[in-house]
């Protein structure tokens, strides 16, 4: 019997399991993407946030502290990303795949492909997976509305089936995952594999600070919120007093903590205004931002640095997906994908009557 948790997503990327560990800035950090890949999984290195002096460093923690190959997250507005493209392409040795949301074009794609790197954006609408297709993407992460961060308002069981009907290229499931069910349904829908964020980030090696993974522990699903607030893109988070106080802003202190978060955004970066405001600028004509969102766009990875890097959960902000709220442990990432696998199977076989082992 052919291996059901064999898929062309373990077979093009290289790992065990068809299960993403996702790219959450400053939490996809090199101890979280050496763990998921070790335990099987596929990781991808947030890079998104990360100047390029600290993506070579990671990306070179990453290549001796494990044999599996891995993937790269970033985005082109970015300060340095062209920088970063030439810094995935100089490891393509062992970086498998990027991945992105506000992504490259065609020519850059192809860049990429024939480098033979995989492009594997995440999308939250069928008409973006069809313009990911039509620029060339190799497959797509599908990210329903309960995924944290930026999400949609289309639950997963709504649009994964309706982005596999709408493409040909192999689909990715996101967004409320985090065990074998979730896996065994996922692939019962006709995905490839799952990818999960907020599964990953309660995990041992998550590098986020105790403080903040018992915030994450203790909230229930009433306490994920999805705001506009943010940067004018509904955002999904655990309610904080920094949230609170988002949520009642107005118009003018939006533009306050739009000034303030470049400020500290150019401060830990090293860019210039120019490239913060060309940065802004592109995200207003390729994202559909106002100006004054896409600076609060720039600007909120300082936000969330703040709580799960320096555990400010007073001043920072969580982005998680609702499933999250149903999650009360925090295992090792090996002890994770033991357990997503041997549910899996199990759950494969109450279906089908066939015991579901490994090939």
């Amino acid at each position: 019997m052919t291996d059901p948790l064999r898929t062309i997503l373990t077979e093009r990327l290289g790992c065990r399991v068809p299960v993403i560990q996702t790219a959450m800035g400053w939490v996809a950090e090199p101890s979280l993407v050496i763990a998921s890949t070790n335990a099987g999984a596929f990781g991808f290195l947030g890079v998104a946030v990360m100047t390029p002096k600290e993506a070579a460093e990671k990306i070179a923690i990453v290549r001796a502290a494990t044999t599996a190959p891995f993937g790269v997250n970033f985005h082109m507005f970015q300060p340095g990303a062209a920088e970063i493209v030439d810094l995935v392409i100089a490891n393509k040795d062992r970086i498998r795949a990027v991945s992105f949301g506000r992504g490259p074009d065609k020519k850059m794609i192809q860049r990429f492909k024939d480098a033979g790197i995989l492009c594997i954006p995440t999308v939250g609408a069928v008409k973006h997976a069809q313009k990911m297709v039509e620029l060339g993407v190799d497959m797509v992460t599908v990210q329903g509305g309960e995924g944290g961060g930026h999400t949609g308002s289309v639950p997963t069981t709504i649009l994964l089936p309706q982005v596999l009907d709408a493409v040909k290229v192999p689909v990715i499931a996101c967004g409320g995952f985090a065990d074998g069910r979730g896996l065994a349904a996922a692939l019962a829908f006709g995905a490839v594999g799952i990818a999960m964020g907020s599964r990953f980030l309660m995990t041992q090696e998550s590098p986020i600070p105790q403080r903040a993974k018992d915030v994450y522990v203790k909230a229930g699903t009433d306490d994920i919120i999805v705001t506009k607030k943010i940067d004018g893109l509904p955002q999904r988070m655990v309610r904080t007093p920094l949230f609170d106080k988002i949520e009642s802003s107005g118009t003018i202190g939006m533009w306050l903590r739009a000034i303030e978060g470049g400020l500290e955004m150019k401060k830990r970066t090293g860019a210039s205004w120019g490239e913060m405001i060309a940065a802004a600028k592109g995200m207003t004509s390729h994202g559909g931002l106002s100006f004054m969102h896409a600076m609060l766009a720039a600007a909120a990875p300082t936000l969330i640095q703040k709580a799960v890097v320096e555990g400010d959960i007073e001043h920072g902000l969580l982005a998680t997906g609702v499933v999250s709220g149903r999650i009360k442990t925090l295992p090792t990432c090996a002890e994770l994908i033991a357990s997503i696998e041997t549910e899996a199977r199990d759950r494969i076989s109450a279906l089908t009557g066939v015991t579901a082992a490994a090939a």
